[in-house]
């Protein structure tokens, strides 16, 4: 009976990888066919001798390479400027006492709610105003205080003693020493966890960048995505190669920091 459990557990985790895994690969072997092979019945789901053939159409057909450069310097800023941002905010409101600090917290909570669509016809319309549009700064500004990463932030923050940092008040510590050489070191796995998420959202964002960039050179990987998808003559191939790149950075970053990501996720849980 024992054997059999055992077995139901790992056949459940073997369907769930399936399930999580079965996409990617189907995008490494569509990246190495081409389209005929892609589409041919049964469908061919062994990779492929056409990487080279697929890459030198894609990079023919758009310019993925500057694409590739704008979505890095956007994303990579994004995340350090945003994170410090956050990690400042959340230990502000955890740490801190200051009247108004559960009203704003509140709006900051409230503030998540509000669907993104409902932004973009103002911020558009203040961006044009000030006259950075089409630049590294529209895409960059908007999100750079981005609620859920306050709030990890802060409910992270919330688990350092605050008998430690009096102690460094004591000793002589200034606002700011206490801020970089106390408490951020101690808070590297929700660091970790909240680079993650901003860093995945800003490579994936598409709505903002699509609205906000209006010159060739200016654009995403989102936005070339998406191009590729909408051509006439759609090469299944190339498009399949486009998203292998695509996703290879949020891996790579995922790669590096994932024995933070979950520590971080738990020391957000923090009760009121």
């Amino acid at each position: 009976m024992r054997a059999l459990g055992l077995a139901g557990k790992y056949l459940v985790i073997a369907i769930g990888l399936f399930i999580t895994l079965g996409p990617f690969y189907w995008m490494l072997v569509g990246a190495t066919n081409s389209s005929g092979s892609l589409l041919s019945v049964p469908p061919n789901l062994i990779p492929g001798d056409q990487l080279a053939t697929n890459f030198r159409n894609l990079i023919d057909n758009i310019d993925i390479f500057q694409a590739l450069w704008n979505s890095t310097i956007i994303t990579v800023t994004f995340t350090v400027v945003a994170g410090l941002f956050s990690a400042a905010a959340g230990y502000a409101f955890a740490k801190y006492e200051f009247r108004g600090r559960k009203t704003l917290f509140a709006m900051l909570l409230v503030s998540m709610m509000i669907p993104y669509q409902a932004l973009i016809i103002p911020q558009f319309e203040l961006f044009a105003n000030i006259g950075i549009l089409n630049s590294y700064s529209a895409i960059i500004l908007p999100q750079l205080a981005y609620p859920f990463a306050i709030f990890l932030m802060r409910q992270s923050m919330k688990s350092i003693p605050d008998s430690l940092l009096e102690s460094a008040r004591i000793d002589g510590c200034g606002e700011y020493r206490i801020f970089f050489q106390i408490s951020l070191p101690m808070m590297l796995p929700a660091i970790g966890a909240v680079s993650i998420f901003l860093f995945t959202h800003q490579w994936n964002n598409f709505l903002w960048p699509l609205v906000a960039i209006v010159t060739e050179d200016m654009y995403t990987l989102p936005i070339v995505l998406s191009i590729l998808a909408g051509q006439d003559n759609l090469d299944y191939g190339q498009l399949m190669l486009a998203a292998a790149i695509s996703v290879l950075p949020i891996f790579i970053m995922f790669l590096f920091l994932q024995r933070y990501f979950i520590a971080g996720i738990a020391s957000g849980a923090v009760k009121e």
